[in-house]
């Protein structure tokens, strides 16, 4: 996502000892709508609330202060301009005029290298607009499946580290990379990457994306870390019970705003009782849905070797907290480990991994497909697309892989000029259409 930014003001007042001063604000224009960030000279506590009627929002900032802030507007979104005063002896009031309500989010960033102390108001396009649930497409208009593929970490937030110095960001980005490709490459499907560089997203953030793509299904992408580095294996978690409940409370309380969507259905005209009848059936569907296709994904990277957990776990990730898209979280293995991080770091080995979470995604879709699909018409596979391709992963045997995709073995070496049996780790090969 490309930001062009603009500063807009350089602030040096002379404030009281102690007060924390407004230092700069830049703007930027990004795909999801209007982003704020007010550079300060130290960490800040605030609070924020819109008001209609006009339009605005109100942040207001704990022990600080500023000097007179620029007309902020024009080329930046909904933002009309930006006023500043004091709400008491000590406190700072910002205000935002608006061009049309819109749900805000904030958040506080700490010093990063040559960046210092920020708070970030990011304000979406227009309300509920870029949040809300795509729009139906026509029944006769068979779509694409859409996966969202999340990898984990990212810009200030390496995730582990491990044992030669490798990165968590950029081990699960590479395998995220590969699974994309291979989607890319599959009939019926497409990937969509909640980030596409290595830059921070925030976990709500993430699943709001894959919301906003239209995905059918999300999958975050991790490489665990313990202190005891014999630890190994690959783990698949979905939304605990705890979870779900913990973020149908926040859903419910916040349904008036109208920024959660339950299966494309507000919420905010619901009374209490309706609204949480409708996410109990929604989340209760989802997560069954989740650990349908975490089974699937779980089984075939148990091929690759031994799996950390026998089924799939539930864990309070935030990551995972869509209400209307099933979603999983794939510890790829331990990065702590070091052959293990030495594995994750090679190249066959994360497109091995990537095929794996693949054909966990087919098995799964093979039989929950939407029905206005490619896929639920022609099946996986079907059409008049290309043969599949599949890349061999240790232990594999071709006798196995015919088995698996419900083709004879004669077919697969017809379709690859194979004179034997004899196949080897990283190679691609073409599946045939049985």
């Amino acid at each position: 996502m490309s930001r062009r930014w603009i500063v807009l003001l350089l602030l040096l007042p002379l404030t009281a000892i102690g007060q924390v001063r407004v230092e700069a604000v830049r703007a930027a224009e990004t795909t999801e709508g209007t982003r704020l960030v007010f550079d300060l000279s130290g960490p800040v506590e605030h609070s924020v609330f819109k008001l209609d009627n006009p339009a605005r929002v109100v942040i207001d900032v704990s022990n600080a202060s500023a000097g007179n802030l620029p007309a902020v507007g024009g080329a930046h979104g909904v933002v009309r301009g930006l006023r500043s005063g004091k709400r008491n002896a000590r406190d700072l009031r910002l205000v935002i005029d608006l061009s049309t309500s819109v749900q805000p989010r904030t958040f506080v960033l700490r010093p990063d290298g040559d960046l210092g102390h920020r708070l970030v108001v990011d304000l979406p396009h227009a309300a509920g607009a870029a949040q809300a649930a795509p729009a139906p497409r026509p029944v006769a208009a068979l779509r694409e499946l859409v996966i969202a593929i999340d990898a984990g970490h990212g810009g200030r937030d390496p995730g582990a580290v491990g044992p030669s110095g490798v990165h968590e960001k950029d081990i699960v980005f590479a395998i995220a990379q590969r699974l994309a490709q291979l989607l890319v490459r599959e009939y019926g499907m497409k990937p969509f990457m909640v980030r596409s560089g290595d830059y921070y997203v925030s976990h709500r953030e993430r699943y709001e994306r894959a919301r906003r793509a239209g995905a059918d299904l999300f999958i975050s992408v991790h490489a665990d870390a313990f202190h005891d580095r014999s630890a190994h294996g690959t783990s698949v978690y979905i939304l605990s019970e705890r979870g779900a409940t913990s973020e149908a409370a926040r859903l419910l309380a916040e349904r008036e705003n109208a920024a959660d969507l339950v299966g494309g259905v507000k919420l905010d005209d619901k009374d209490d009782m309706l609204a949480s009848v409708l996410l109990d059936l929604s989340q209760t569907g989802v997560i069954g849905a989740s650990r349908n296709v975490g089974n699937h994904v779980l089984g075939e990277l148990g091929r690759l070797g031994r799996s950390r957990q026998r089924e799939v776990q539930g864990a309070n990730f935030l990551v995972l907290k869509a209400p209307d898209v099933p979603s999983i979280l794939v510890e790829t293995g331990f990065i702590s480990n070091p052959a293990e991080e030495a594995r994750l770091r090679d190249a066959g080995h994360q497109l091995a991994v990537a095929q794996g979470m693949l054909n966990g995604i087919r098995a799964y879709f093979a039989d929950h497909s939407p029905p206005n699909t490619l896929v639920a018409v022609n099946g996986i596979g079907g059409g008049a697309a290309a043969d599949r391709q599949h890349v061999i992963a240790r232990g594999e045997t071709l006798s196995g892989i015919a088995r698996r995709y419900n083709v004879s073995i004669q077919q697969i070496r017809s379709s690859n000029n194979l004179a034997t049996d004899r196949i080897r780790v990283g190679q691609t090969i073409l599946i045939p259409h049985g």
